[in-house]
């Protein structure tokens, strides 16, 4: 049994990951910042997350742009399972400097502390993230796999939403593979970019084995239901209980690759703790690309009610069309297959969604400020 810190451990996911290494027997300490955004403006009183991982976990609050925060975590640690970041493609285009310093500099002062003092850690995960293989691999009508580059501003403009190669041709999607070509279209994804490759270059290089997992859109109970950069199932949601309709991006046939908490929490944990894991790569999904219109009705039919939509053709700046993964190397390696569909994932968070307080219109205040910069379109 080993002795595991988590930073970012007090949030949606970590409060999770330590309960399920807590009931195998690790030992488990959580750093966690207890940000406002996600936690409340008093998180001893606001925050479930907090109470839920308090009960399995030693709870340091604290920050990893903090070399003293960080030192303290660090003692007789074994496993470092490093989720800190600040998250959010859209907010991250208009506030580069948090984003950049939580997500790179943190992880470069862990890094830094690591290498140059004196500690038992003997391996590190890092959550990176789906975001940085930007639009993904496609294929062409010929057979060939690209990598094509970001939708133009123009394009969108125009209803045009497709994505196309050199030539102007819409390209077919296929799974993306852990070997792809990255270029994120965010910074937050040129931040988890990055901070995935600090950990994947520095730690062999001090003896100490590194396992990077790509999530792509985690979902299901604990998520924040009143940050509105978590993801469209808590936006969607909390509209829906207001009974307001739902104004749809694009066409409505953009994807994504949701996967469900307990399969996340699972392939972490296999990550952590087998060696089999050790100086691998892995994109962690449900390999099934669902769109923004699959969503609505999922929802739609957990709750029991009729939804009103829009497509508005409106769109941001930096959000790709399509994402789904290829888990093959999750399977072959780790032997991990995500077990929750979606329509039931949906079901379980909407069963939890109904006995939550319904959240405030901090979305239409995060679309504001997003137009005001002109990101949003």
């Amino acid at each position: 049994m080993a002795h595991v810190l988590i930073t970012g451990g007090a949030g949606f996911i970590g409060s999770r990951l330590a309960s399920r290494l807590a009931a195998a027997g690790h030992r488990v300490r959580v750093l966690d910042a207890l940000l406002a955004q996600v936690h409340g403006s008093d998180p001893d009183t606001t925050s479930p997350l907090l109470r839920a991982v308090a009960g399995v976990a030693e709870v340091h609050r604290g920050t990893v742009t903090s070399v003293d925060d960080l030192r303290a975590a660090l003692v007789d640690v074994e496993i470092v399972i490093h989720l800190a970041a600040e998250t959010g493609t859209g907010q991250s285009m208009y506030e580069i400097d948090r984003y950049v310093e939580a997500n790179i500099g943190g992880t470069a002062k862990l890094m830094d502390l690591l290498t140059n003092e004196p500690h038992s850690v003997r391996r590190m995960v890092v959550a990176s993230s789906r975001s940085i293989y930007g639009e993904g691999a496609y294929r062409t009508g010929a057979g060939t796999v690209v990598y094509p580059p970001h939708r133009t501003d123009a394009a969108m403009a125009s209803g045009d939403f497709a994505v196309r190669g050199d030539d102007g041709e819409e390209l077919e999607l296929i799974p993306t593979s852990e070997d792809a070509v990255l270029h994120p279209s965010s910074v937050y994804g040129i931040t988890k970019q990055v901070q995935e490759s600090l950990i994947m270059t520095v730690a062999p290089t001090i003896g100490v084995e590194a396992v990077s997992l790509r999530y792509q859109n985690v979902y299901g109970p604990g998520q924040s239901l009143t940050n509105p950069y978590t993801g469209i199932l808590s936006i969607f949601s909390t509209l829906i209980r207001q009974g307001q309709g739902i104004d749809i991006f694009e066409d409505g046939q953009e994807s994504r690759d949701f996967v469900y908490i307990d399969d996340v929490v699972e392939a972490t944990f296999l990550a952590a703790t087998i060696p089999e894991a050790a100086g691998g790569v892995f994109n962690v999904g449900s390999g099934t690309a669902t769109t923004v219109l699959d969503v609505v009705e999922a929802l739609s039919a957990a709750f029991g009610v009729p939804v009103q939509t829009s497509i508005t053709g409106r769109y941001r700046l930096g959000d790709i069309r399509h994402n789904v993964a290829d888990t093959r190397r999750l399977s072959s390696v780790l032997g991990f297959h995500p077990e929750v569909p979606f329509a039931e994932g949906v079901r379980r968070f909407v069963e939890w969604v109904v006995d939550e307080p319904v959240g405030g219109d901090t979305y239409r205040q995060s679309l504001e400020e997003m137009a005001a910069r002109r990101l949003l379109k």
